[in-house]
């Protein structure tokens, strides 16, 4: 008994140790398996986009996965979702390795550590104002990828040519094709939503205010209650006052009324983003597009020089792929398939070219306009310009204050926000 029980302890003791070795085997494979794993990873660069891109992306990837030996992975998000998210799905290792940012998040997602820094290509693809739009405290954090501004659009059944001027504006407004029927001695000729302080800027940036001294960075140095920004709040008060209908003092409708007027074609010429395009070719108007007028002061119109670039997760462990995408995305060859599917008017300075040289109304007027256009100031304390210059123009418009006291005022709020704040 004794003996059957030492074979059997024995032979249980080589039944273990043969498990044992089975078992470190198998660690040995899921090893390898796990760095086979990890390899695959490193070749796949994950990508999120709005909706818009995805067939756009789909369309030029190919060539990139080619050369780079890569897999793209398209992933369709919100922008601003996913840059919200990304302080939260950077660290989790969730986030995407690019993304799409507009320009004015740019440089404080850098600034707060969420975007890594780049170098820009020096091949002339951007001027010094694309490079501005990205660039925080000289370090840049995106690659310009569409530029936006403010244009003129105008209604070609009613007038024969944009005008170039205000002075042309105001003598429109005379025309009494366009006097407005609810209330007599106004005018729809002309309309532009000035109690929109996005709107409003360029009025006041070309008769001499500024938001923030030293090209948008120094914030102690806020120029909207200049003698030159009051000036112009006074011309665009004289609109208000003695020329526009009542509805477009209404903060939460004027844009709404604008675009009726226009789509009703009781309205001659309007100033609007690019966005608005769609919603006038859907209502059949026969519209051009220009450039805004040249102000009373005989300066050019200014207003916000926008877009998107392309930013890289501060999180990405693929940070050298990624950058490597955002150069190939953002050369002359994939932004004038931009153009072409999407019609959005490309950064690239060869592109945009081009695409001037066309016949494309709207694409050439965002590119004239764009070089009168001023980058978006895109440090943090740009939020409280939005709080401080809410009511702006439609204190002074409205008669509530003058165009002094409401600029004063609304420096001296933007002013206590930021020492409260920053």
């Amino acid at each position: 008994m004794k003996r059957n029980r030492l074979k059997q302890i024995f032979i249980v003791l080589i039944a273990i140790s043969l498990l044992f070795l089975s078992a470190c085997g198998g660690g040995g494979n899921d090893k390898k398996s796990n760095e086979g794993s990890g390899k695959d990873h490193q070749n796949v660069l994950k990508v999120s986009v709005d909706g818009m891109y995805i067939d756009y992306l789909n369309e030029i990837k190919s060539d990139f996965e080619k050369e780079h030996r890569v897999t793209v992975e398209i992933t369709e998000k919100d922008m601003f979702e996913t840059l919200e998210a990304l302080a939260l799905d950077g660290p989790a290792g969730i986030a995407p390795d690019v993304m799409i940012a507009p320009y004015d998040r740019v440089g404080n997602l850098g600034q707060q550590g969420h975007l890594a820094e780049i170098s820009l290509p020096e091949d002339g693809r951007y001027d010094d104002t694309d490079k501005q739009q990205v660039t925080i405290n000289g370090k840049i954090y995106g690659a310009p990828f569409v530029i936006e501004t403010l244009v003129l659009y105008y209604n070609k059944n009613l007038i024969d040519d944009a005008p170039t001027t205000f002075e042309e504006l105001e003598a429109l407004a005379k025309d009494d094709r366009f006097a407005f029927e609810s209330e007599k001695g106004k005018s729809t000729a002309f309309l532009a939503n000035w109690v929109d302080f996005y709107m409003t800027y360029g009025l006041i940036s070309g008769y001499g205010g500024y938001v923030f001294g030293n090209d948008g960075t120094d914030t102690t140095d806020i120029g909207l209650n200049t003698e030159e920004a009051i000036e112009g709040i006074e011309y665009a008060v004289k609109w208000y006052q003695e020329i526009w209908p009542q509805g477009m003092l209404d903060v939460s409708t004027a844009s709404n009324f604008i675009d009726t007027q226009f789509t009703s074609a009781k309205a001659a010429a309007i100033i609007g983003g690019p966005w608005s395009a769609a919603t006038y070719k859907e209502a059949g108007i026969d519209f051009g597009v220009s450039k805004i007028p040249t102000l009373p002061n005989g300066e050019e119109y200014q207003p916000f020089a926008g877009g998107k670039a392309w930013v890289i997760s501060n999180y990405s462990k693929n940070k050298e792929l990624a950058a490597e995408w955002i150069n190939y995305i953002t050369n002359e060859v994939q932004q004038q398939k931009l153009y072409e599917m999407l019609n959005e008017v490309p950064a690239n300075q060869g592109t945009r070219e081009i695409v001037a040289s066309g016949d494309d109304d709207l694409a050439r007027a965002v590119i004239e306009q764009y070089h009168s256009a001023v980058p978006m100031p895109n440090i943090p304390e740009m939020a409280e310009v939005w709080t401080g210059a809410e009511n702006l123009m439609f204190d002074a418009a409205s008669g509530k204050k003058t165009a002094e006291q409401s600029a004063n005022d609304a420096v001296q709020i933007i002013k206590e926000n930021i020492e409260q704040k920053y």
